[in-house]
């Protein structure tokens, strides 16, 4: 234990083998579920496809491969409100360059920033304006991957949004930037509402502003936000199960997903999904099975839904939304209710949930175009 809480110390991931040899072992004995023959998608993830990702995770699948790939970017661990924060720190070659702060979600890791992290660095080594420059921070979520298990209560975005103010100060940043998806979404625009002082500007994928109840906030949307107001009706009535679950009872699932691979990666797999590469669901399942951190990370939608200290005023720092194709529709009317500075909104005919991964010249070039005007 480190008698300085602030310090700072490296961190390079190194799995035991033995770690490996036992997740080998459990997926060869699987007990595979029943399902109908004519159910495809409709009750949940598809037996075939699992079937296929096992196989590929026992047969050809090399998280040697990944960890190196991981290793190649300085990482390191620190101590933050009592709890364990893991982070990639990968600072830029050009001196000027812009602090962003990056924060993924649910389900996936840091891994879900690997695709972007080399051209937001170094875009003047892949042709690029060196002005656009970043230096990245990019941690792990408390409860998810190697920043661990939480080990007390109230690790809500509000919490973790205070946490991620306190790294950038630790690290020297004077003012900076944050990007979120999914859970990051949710993150990065509370880290500038607590912190506007330093915060440049936050840029996010989905702005999740939803309806508040007050039928009059229905009356006069466009055609299109009342086609995504539709579509969110939809979604939580059909797609949302996993957000109930872990908002209300997320233990009673955990004790099955600490005991398998195969039901941790179906339960990961329900929205990574078939369009990803299998690789990069699978590495991100792996990571959450190999730190054993199923029920940690789900304990984040719990305390996001029992939080107490939920701000009612909107954001003030400027917000930009780059909003893919397959993916949740962000509702411009509800989005100016709660952040009163957008300054930014491209919506995107390609891409999905993931776009680091499946869209990321399209996202890098927003991130970029955001923040040079706040330069």
């Amino acid at each position: 234990m480190d008698i300085n809480e602030n310090s700072i110390n490296e961190f390079r991931i190194d799995i035991p083998q033995a770690d490996l040899d036992d997740l080998d072992e459990r997926l060869a004995r699987v007990r595979w579920t029943n399902e109908l023959p004519d159910g495809g998608g409709d009750y949940g993830v598809p037996l075939e496809y699992l079937q296929g990702l096992v196989r590929r995770w026992r047969e050809e699948y090399d998280w040697r491969a990944w960890e190196a790939r991981l290793n190649q970017y300085p990482q390191f661990t620190t101590t933050i409100d009592g709890q364990n924060v893991h982070f990639m720190h990968v600072r830029s070659p050009e001196p000027d360059a812009t602090p962003l702060l990056l924060t993924h979600g649910w389900p996936t890791t840091v891994v879900e920033y690997l695709d972007v992290i080399d051209r937001l660095s170094d875009p003047r080594a892949h042709g690029g304006d060196p002005a656009d420059a970043f230096h990245l921070v990019i941690p792990s979520v408390p409860g998810f991957g190697f920043s661990g298990h939480t080990t007390d209560k109230g690790w809500s975005r509000y919490r973790i949004a205070k946490a991620w103010t306190e790294l950038m100060r630790r690290l020297g940043y004077e003012q900076y930037g944050a990007h979120g998806n999914d859970g990051g979404s949710l993150i990065s625009p509370e880290v500038g509402r607590c912190d506007p002082e330093h915060v440049l500007g936050v840029h996010v994928t989905q702005i999740f502003s939803f309806p508040s109840g007050d039928p009059a906030e229905l009356e006069g949307l466009s055609p299109e936000d009342q086609k995504n107001v539709e579509f969110l009706a939809w979604w939580l009535e059909n797609g949302g199960a996993y957000d109930k679950l872990q908002s209300t009872a997320p233990q009673t699932l955990s004790h099955a997903l600490a005991d398998s691979p195969v039901g941790q990666l179906g339960w990961n797999a329900q929205l990574l999904g078939p369009n990803l590469d299998p690789d990069y669901v699978l590495t991100n399942t792996t990571i959450y099975w190999l730190t054993n951190t199923a029920a940690s990370s789900a304990r984040l939608y719990y305390e996001d839904f029992h939080a107490t200290d939920k701000p009612s005023e909107p954001t003030t720092v400027p917000i930009g939304l780059a909003n893919f194709a397959w993916d949740f529709h962000s509702i411009r009317a509800f989005a100016e209710r709660d952040h009163k500075n957008i300054v930014s909104w491209n919506v995107y005919e390609t891409g999905s949930h993931f776009a680091a991964h499946d869209a990321p010249d399209l996202l890098i070039d927003d991130i970029r175009g955001f923040f040079r005007r706040l330069r």
